[in-house]
C-alpha cells in the first residue's frame, strides 16, 4: 500500500528533498507511477508507505549523483523514521 501516513507528510518530503543542492525536481517515474495522491492533488516523485518511501529525482548537471543521492538520504533521515529509497530518474543541464 502507497497510501502516506499523513496527508501534510508527503509535502514535507517533497519539500525537503527539494530543498538539496543538486536536486532539479521531482520526478513522477517513467510511467508516472511515482505519485502520491491526495484529495484534489498529486505529489510527483513522492510515495509513501507504511514501512518505506520512495522518492525519485531529476538532478542538475554538471554534478555528482551519487553526492545528491547521499545528500537526499540524510535530509529525509531527520523527516522521516522510515527507509528512504532514491530514485535519480534524470538529469538536467542547465
Amino acid at each position: 500500500m502507497t497510501a502516506p501516513l499523513e496527508p501534510d507528510e508527503a509535502d514535507l518530503i517533497a519539500a525537503a528533498v527539494l530543498a538539496v543542492p543538486g536536486v532539479a525536481g521531482l520526478h513522477s517515474g517513467l510511467f508516472g507511477e511515482a505519485v502520491t495522491l491526495l484529495p484534489g492533488r498529486r505529489i510527483e516523485g513522492v510515495v509513501v508507505g507504511h514501512e518505506s518511501c520512495a522518492v525519485h529525482i531529476t538532478v542538475r548537471c554538471p554534478g555528482d549523483p551519487d553526492s545528491v543521492v547521499h545528500a537526499v538520504q540524510e535530509v529525509l533521515a531527520r523527516v522521516v523514521r522510515i527507509p528512504v529509497v532514491v530514485t535519480v530518474e534524470d538529469f538536467a543541464v542547465e
